[in-house]
């Protein structure tokens, strides 16, 4: 018995459709495609803060970022340093917001309507990969009829 009560409308006779009012956004898997602004005073920073600034110049969020998302950046750069000099949970905290703002996590990506687009994949890779799936597909195949690999 699949359920009780009657069977659910057609989606398109609903009245009610909760369509999202805010549209989404979709980012480059490659990241931006211009040039991003490099960090202020990079040459001050620990080689671990200059990684962390390099991750965010590089990720598809960076490719929606406006002057103010990278002033954000460049202060939070200050913090992240300070917290490798000495490390402390109000730091990472406060680290951990401005991310957040920023779209760090998938559930902040979730949070803020964004999606990252599948990278491309060249004809070549694709043909490859369809053929190594079919070949695990087949060993397991005769595995399961009894015909083991030797």
């Amino acid at each position: 018995m699949a359920g009780v009560g009657p069977a659910p409308k057609d989606p398109s006779q609903r009245r009610r459709r909760n369509a999202d009012p805010v549209a989404g956004a979709v980012l480059p898997a490659a990241g931006p495609d211009g040039p991003t602004p490099v960090l202020p005073g990079g040459h001050d920073y620990d080689s671990r803060t200059l990684a962390w600034y390099e991750t965010w110049r590089s990720s598809p969020q960076a490719a929606l970022f406006l002057a103010t998302d990278w002033q954000r950046l460049h202060m939070l750069a200050q913090l992240v340093e300070q917290y490798w000099i000495e490390p402390k949970k109000e730091l990472l905290s406060e680290i951990r917001l401005n991310e957040a703002a920023l779209g760090a996590t998938a559930a902040d990506r979730a949070r803020l309507r964004w999606s990252v687009a599948e990278p491309e994949v060249p004809v070549r890779k694709r043909a490859a990969a369809g053929r190594a799936a079919a070949s695990r597909r087949d060993r397991v195949l005769r595995v399961v009829d009894g015909q083991a690999e030797s």
